[in-house]
């Protein structure tokens, strides 16, 4: 077995970042992932501007500008009644830029960037870890010939996905459905009234998920919806039909009449950060999606991978300084972890249960569409990276205000029955 300091099993966003890091503090570093880069990644390709203010750090933000991309100047939501915010962010209200951009594109440039300075393997199927005394010190796999290979390293970091084999070995793959989203995406060509905005439509079937529509450049969007995974058996939703509707449907039809479905609809995990996981142990740290860090509102992962991948990077520099590479050790980066995200989590958690009851969430928007700067709380999740959320929470009038609105519409709902539409 050739040794390394560390390991990183996948090559995404969280992986490619920690590799980076680690590569340019002189740390040996082996990347492996099961694909071939530059490769699909089936997501919303929302590069937020927690996602930039890491680009920026790593110095190739540029990169990502020169390809295929759309610039984002702010956001549209909607909700089941009809009520739409468009919140401008070109002012730098919500930090740092924001794009869509292809994972294709998006990811190929991190690895591409990785590779520069760590040992990477494309094609290698991670099976098992190495064990000693319930210490992580490798991993075990198979290469693109079928070749059972073994590698060992002092820390083991799990950047492989919601379907992490590295947390599924520790037996931290926990995926509870009530605190996790799935989703499906197809691009369409030609989506009229697209501008440089994210668009997010709460409509009353996906409650508190919603559809999207995010511009990706050269005429070509990204759409999609997400829900509360716990909802698809108890509503027997088939999301590609959910999907297959909604373009159809009298508000969204006129924008789909002349657009060209341009790929398969594809679906996926979103395990957020809403379930509390174990991500880091002796030997090993688990970041990404693999760490159970996408935001249980919005969906973002991105920002939080890059983030988790730069924060696990210290962390393992600072273990192998030490020489000690325990939980005892590692748990700094958990801290880490609980200090930039977890604020943020719990409160994006509670706006998801707002909108599971569609008077409620009504009355949630119509209130944040009058008030800016709960907006901007609201919409937080797309703020720079380096902001900490340890103090992050919802203004208590905010609650009384649309408190006050959802009894004065649910009486109304009562009277008539049905809620005011807009």
């Amino acid at each position: 077995m050739q040794d390394y300091q560390v390991i990183i099993a996948g090559g995404g966003p969280a992986g490619s970042s920690c590799a980076i890091f680690l590569g340019r503090k002189g740390i040996k570093t082996l990347l492996l992932d099961k694909a071939s880069f530059p490769r699909d990644k089936t997501c919303g390709d929302g590069i937020t501007g927690k996602s930039a203010g890491i680009l920026k750090e790593l110095g190739i933000e540029e990169r990502i500008v020169e390809k295929q991309h759309e610039k984002i100047n702010g956001l549209i939501t909607s909700s089941p009644s009809g009520t739409e915010i468009d919140f401008n962010t070109s002012d730098g209200t919500l930090g740092e830029s924001l794009y869509v951009c292809k994972r294709q594109i998006f990811d190929n440039i991190l690895f591409e960037e990785a590779k520069k300075s760590v040992d990477v393997i494309e094609k290698f199927t991670v099976t098992d870890l190495v064990m000693d005394n319930n210490m992580v010190v490798g991993i075990r796999g198979v290469d693109n010939d079928g070749n059972e290979k073994g590698f060992g390293a002092k820390i083991v970091v799990g950047a492989d996905g919601a379907n992490s084999v590295v947390a599924r070995k520790l037996g931290l793959n926990d995926f509870q459905t009530d605190r996790s989203l799935v989703s499906v995406r197809a691009y369409y060509e030609n989506v009229a009234d697209t501008r440089d905005r994210i668009e997010f439509h709460f409509l009353e079937e996906l409650l508190p998920g919603y559809f999207w529509i995010f511009p990706a450049g050269n005429n070509v969007a990204n759409v999609g919806v997400a829900v509360v995974a716990s909802d698809v058996p108890k509503r027997k939703l088939n999301l590609k039909t959910a999907l297959e509707n909604i373009v159809k449907n009298s508000r969204f039809a006129p924008r789909f009449k002349n657009a060209k479905q341009i790929s398969d609809v594809k679906g996926w995990n979103l395990p957020t950060g809403a379930q509390k996981r174990k991500r880091a142990g002796d030997g090993f740290l688990l970041v990404g999606d693999a760490a159970s860090l996408i935001d249980p509102f919005t969906g973002e992962g991105i920002g939080n991978a890059l983030l988790s991948g730069k924060l696990a990077a210290e962390a393992a520099a600072d273990a192998i300084n030490k020489n000690d590479f325990s939980y005892g050790t590692l748990k700094a980066y958990e801290a880490k972890i609980r200090d930039y995200m977890e604020k943020e989590f719990e409160t994006n958690y509670r706006f998801q249960k707002f909108g599971k009851n569609a008077i409620m969430f009504n009355a949630l928007v119509e209130e944040l569409s009058a008030d800016k700067n709960s907006m901007k709380i609201a919409t937080s999740a797309f703020s720079d990276t380096t902001r900490k959320t340890t103090s992050f929470q919802i203004p208590l009038g905010l609650y009384f205000k649309v408190f006050v609105r959802y009894l004065k519409d649910y009486i109304e709902f009562k009277m008539k029955g049905k809620y005011k539409k807009a």
